[in-house]
């Protein structure tokens, strides 16, 4: 991925990302009211789990009750530690919270998140819930123009919004129409592999919207889409011989979103 910049709308902040290949897309930042709530969720799921761990570790008691205490703090620690890094690194940048609100972590410059930025971003909630209740990365967040707290700051990393959205009805938009890349399963499974959730989504939305550019960007975009896709997999050239670059995304998509051939 290319370069990357905020923009603001009214209190709502965008980020905008632009592939090498100049195709932007644009995510909505979390702020800082959304981000507590999750967190919030979040510290509710790690207190229930605490009272669970803490009736555990009473056992414990018995033989010494300095030792219970002790074990109980580190223990605690650990696993309130453990909980950010876990859930965000195999939910792909979700905790429960998050995901109640529709939020995600992700890489500030739209590239891939890594277990590192994940590792860091959590172990930094130490400095950032200083000196109580998060006042340190709440105000990072307040002043910070992506809304950042320090743990993203330093990770390079953003909290951003997936805002629900009615799906298309992609049966009507793909029926009826014959798919020529199809003919290619093997070249057409490699697609399915080497295309990105957020770049299956791009050209998604330019044919759902594609009536409402003009005529003359209504062609640009399909031929900038469509020599994005044409890098990722080479179809011989009697499968794209004689369809314009619309119908090739018509196609790609249909490969992308539907795993069988339709009938």
């Amino acid at each position: 991925m290319g370069r990357n910049n905020a923009a603001a709308t009214g209190r709502e902040n965008t980020l905008a990302i632009t592939t090498p290949e100049g195709i932007e897309f644009r995510m909505l930042i979390a702020g800082p009211v959304t981000r507590a709530l999750a967190w919030g969720t979040d510290f509710l799921c790690i207190g229930a789990a605490s009272i669970v761990l803490n009736n555990v570790l009473m056992l414990t008691g018995i033989v010494s009750r300095d030792f219970y205490q002790a074990l109980y703090v580190i223990s605690f620690f650990l696993f309130s530690a453990g909980y950010g890094i876990t859930t965000e690194w195999f939910w792909r940048g979700q905790t429960v919270g998050k995901k109640l609100f529709r939020l995600r972590v992700v890489d500030i410059h739209g590239l891939k998140l890594q277990f590192s930025q994940v590792l860091i971003r959590n172990l930094m909630r130490i400095i950032d819930s200083m000196p109580a209740l998060y006042l340190v990365g709440g105000l990072s967040c307040i002043i910070n123009r992506h809304s950042q707290r320090l743990g993203d700051f330093v990770a390079n990393t953003v909290v951003i919004r997936n805002p629900k959205i009615n799906e298309p009805d992609l049966d009507q938009l793909l029926s009826g129409k014959y798919n020529s890349l199809r003919e290619y399963p093997l070249l057409a499974a490699r697609l399915r592999q080497h295309v990105s959730p957020a770049e299956a989504k791009i050209a998604l939305q330019a044919l759902v919207r594609r009536n409402e550019f003009d005529p003359e960007s209504r062609v640009e975009l399909f031929r900038e889409v469509s020599s994005h896709f044409h890098t990722k997999v080479s179809f011989p050239e009697e499968a794209t011989h004689g369809i314009t670059d619309e119908q090739y995304i018509r196609n790609v998509v249909d490969i992308l979103y539907h795993s069988k051939p339709q009938i």
